[in-house]
């Protein structure tokens, strides 16, 4: 990079942030990723507001079909960005999945899991007390151990798309806390 590109008002930004973070938790490589929904289900969705403005067309006035499908795409729209607003993240409070919040000093042992890995962790290996947040769009998680006789939960099963990623920060931030 350049001496041009350093000096650029977005990279100093960045550069300050991240410098904050890392001197607030004393560990580099935050994590953050929002579980949004795949391109394909907004085309879904599109699909399904216009099959509605198409029902309501042949059955009723051009101002009730038009109200008919712009209601069915604002549901969709609120429907989808809110189940894709699902935040996963590593920072110095702690281990965030969705609303829920884990600090450092109860994680335990971290896995990274492929899809099968993940859909047995599901199936034949689960327990009910789990912490869940998945999606089924995101093929891998990460499955964490709790360190919290208090809590019954055994752990958290995350979805992300990358796991070894987010299982790696997840490590190095137990390991320094």
């Amino acid at each position: 990079m350049s001496e041009r590109e350093l000096d650029a008002p977005h990279y100093r930004r960045w550069k300050t942030a991240h410098d904050r973070l890392t001197a607030v938790d004393g560990i580099g490589d935050p994590y953050d990723e929002t579980l949004k929904v795949p391109a394909s289900w907004w085309l879904l969705g599109s699909g399904f507001a216009l099959a509605v403005f198409w029902a309501f067309f042949v059955a009723t006035p051009l101002l009730v079909s038009a109200v008919a499908g712009a209601a069915a795409g604002a549901l969709v729209f609120v429907g989808l960005s809110s189940y894709g607003a699902a935040r996963v993240a590593t920072d110095p409070d702690g281990f965030s999945a969705g609303r829920a919040l884990l600090p450092y000093r109860h994680v335990g042992a971290v896995q990274a899991l492929d899809a099968a890995d993940t859909r047995r962790v599901l199936g034949v290996d689960a327990d009910a007390r789990a912490f869940l947040l998945l999606r089924s769009y995101c093929g891998g998680a990460v499955k964490v151990s709790l360190d919290d006789p208090a809590d019954p939960t055994p752990y958290w099963l995350v979805s992300t798309r990358h796991p070894t990623a987010l299982a790696a920060s997840l490590t190095g931030r137990r390991v320094q806390d």
